[in-house]
């Protein structure tokens, strides 16, 4: 891939996880971004223990080279609270846009079992119709606003709600106008289908529309484990469903070559949750840059 098209980041959460917050309490923000800037990245996303001060944030990561490309923000469109989605998102695209991002990775959260004790293949939710209305004329507005910042709305397809496959992945880019965008995640797309060329397909489907990329790797025992036990989400992360590039089942080189093909330009962020204390972030971390540059070639 052509070095000054993207730019490599990687998401905290292998350090300390929102989701699951006793999975790395013991590390502090300064570490964990002290130990992205060791490993090669040169940007991140933003965690539960990233100070909000602007001033005080961008100036912990400047001395360290790294800057915020991202971060996740939750909707709740179908819920109808969309009053209160859109002025929480107004507050989190000002952060973003201080800090210098150009992207906001949304997720659509309203029934959402994945911080739930549900089993993730068996109880995620669906949307009818009127729902996918209420959401796609949420996501229509959020795109507007964020146009006036200059910045692009994206939403993270993720296990566990009621966008997860690529039927789900169609029905959005189908409702949605043409500047709402798609976070493709690598790893949530393979966790779903079981299936390289699912994953990829959607990938070349939408690259057009695609403005943020998350690479995380899967291993298939783990995924196998919750399917025969009906585990939840976040059992699934404790095992280790997740893993970075390389570490795990997934092919990359198809994955490099479509964004190559297609000229994408914008960030690429390793992004694997698992539970620090059997997977050293830092190490991790190291691993999967390696790999993306002995693959990508970046």
């Amino acid at each position: 891939m052509k070095a000054e098209n993207v730019k490599l980041g990687i998401a905290p959460i292998g350090w300390t996880n929102d989701d699951l917050p006793e999975l790395g309490a013991e590390n502090t923000f300064e570490q964990c971004v002290s130990e992205m800037a060791l490993a090669g990245y040169e940007g991140c996303e933003v965690g539960n223990k990233y100070p909000r001060d602007v001033k005080v944030l961008k100036h912990k990561l400047d001395v360290r080279g790294i800057q915020i490309c991202n971060a996740w923000f939750s909707t709740f469109f179908v819920d109808g609270k969309k009053e209160q989605t859109i002025k929480d998102f107004t507050d989190h695209m000002n952060f973003l846009h201080a800090m210098g991002a150009k992207v906001i990775g949304c997720s659509e959260q309203s029934r959402s079992i994945q911080g739930q004790k549900k089993a993730i293949f068996k109880e995620k939710t669906v949307f009818s119709d009127a729902e996918w209305q209420l959401l796609a004329e949420g996501y229509n507005e959020l795109a507007k606003i964020a146009a006036e910042k200059g910045m692009k709305v994206c939403l993270h397809h993720h296990m566990g709600t009621g966008i997860q496959t690529p039927e789900e992945v169609d029905r959005y880019m189908a409702v949605t106008n043409d500047d709402v965008y798609l976070l493709f995640d690598s790893g949530h797309l393979y966790y779903s289908e079981g299936s390289q060329q699912a994953m990829l397909d959607v990938l070349e489907k939408y690259i057009d529309r695609i403005v943020h990329v998350h690479l995380k790797d899967v291993r298939d025992e783990v995924v196998a484990e919750v399917k025969a036990n009906d585990l939840s989400f976040l059992e699934g992360v404790k095992k280790g469903t997740f893993t970075v590039p390389g570490d795990g089942v997934i092919d990359f080189k198809p994955i490099f070559a479509i964004l190559e093909k297609h000229n994408y330009q914008g960030w690429m962020v390793v992004e694997a949750e698992q539970d620090p204390a059997l997977a050293n972030p830092f190490e991790y971390a190291l691993k999967g840059r390696k790999y993306i540059k002995d693959v990508a070639g970046v």
